[in-house]
């Protein structure tokens, strides 16, 4: 290197990555966005409704950092983060209700839903607050989420966020599922997790399976009961596996009302990608 020659430094590179999203997706983010420049009355904006829908879907769906997205975009980040909780907000509030979705799925002709709960993780918390997220049938610090599902695996509903710690019976007692399943006239499958759940057993609308004690082993008969049950209800995880292909769910990194609006802000993403 001669004297008058520049020593070499750190040179910003941008990098194109492919968003796997249908149109539909996109025209549904940035039709909310233009709708909500129209009542601010905005003027000018750096991007187009649709160029700014893209850099909040690669945030959600790839959980890129705030940093690398804005500088391809002549952007800062704190324009980023704004713009992904404006559209979060503006989402969630599209999420369909508990009592709404049951009617729907009614009126279409559905007449059982499938029930069950996820633990999505979160970043451990120093003191106290660590306590209430740890679960202890995960192992790990999470946030509890119950969901439900038509037949065929399309998410309907999902609850509000509840601590790890807590079991997934208490948050359908919370919510009051089997009042609002009899209300719609439907019937629920569930796993071992929600036994006691419903309490009329002459006409249960939440149907389980059998768990075994010791006193009582499970006879063939119950354990193909089991069979057929888990069979008809598997559908349910690929609900989840859906809402989970958000990366922006890797590890959560805000508290429980915040953490509620992003997962019914990506169920609706969700649902707009994919239907069965």
């Amino acid at each position: 290197m001669t004297k008058n020659q520049p020593a070499e430094g750190p040179q910003d590179v941008v990098y194109q990555v492919r968003l796997p999203l249908s149109k539909r997706t996109i025209d549904l983010v940035a039709g909310l966005i233009r709708r909500r420049r129209n009542q601010l009355g905005t003027r000018w904006r750096k991007l187009t409704p649709g160029a700014q829908a893209v850099v909040v879907l690669a945030v959600l769906r790839h959980d890129q950092r705030l940093s690398d997205t804005a500088g391809g975009n002549h952007v800062s980040a704190s324009t980023v983060r704004r713009w992904v909780k404006e559209t979060i907000e503006l989402l969630a509030v599209r999420a369909p209700r508990l009592d709404r979705a049951l009617k729907k799925i009614a009126r279409s002709g559905g007449v059982v839903v499938l029930l069950d709960g996820t633990l999505v993780r979160t970043r451990r918390r120093t003191g106290t607050d660590n306590r209430k997220n740890f679960s202890g049938k995960h192992k790990a610090h999470g946030l509890l989420f119950l969901a439900l599902t038509d037949e065929k695996g399309n998410l309907i509903w999902i609850s509000a966020a509840k601590p790890g710690r807590s079991s997934e019976i208490t948050a359908a007692r919370h919510n009051k599922i089997t009042s609002h399943l009899r209300e719609a006239g439907l019937g629920a499958l569930a796993d071992l997790g929600f036994v006691g759940l419903d309490d009329d057993p002459d006409d249960p609308v939440v149907i389980t399976g059998r768990k075994a004690t010791r006193n009582h082993r499970l006879t063939d008969a119950e354990k193909e009961a089991n069979r057929l049950l888990n069979r008809e209800r598997a559908a349910v995880e690929h609900g989840f596996a859906n809402l989970k292909s958000w990366r922006f769910l890797t590890k959560i990194r805000m508290n429980a009302r915040h953490a509620t609006t992003l997962l019914r802000a990506l169920l609706v993403l969700a649902n707009t990608e994919i239907h069965r």
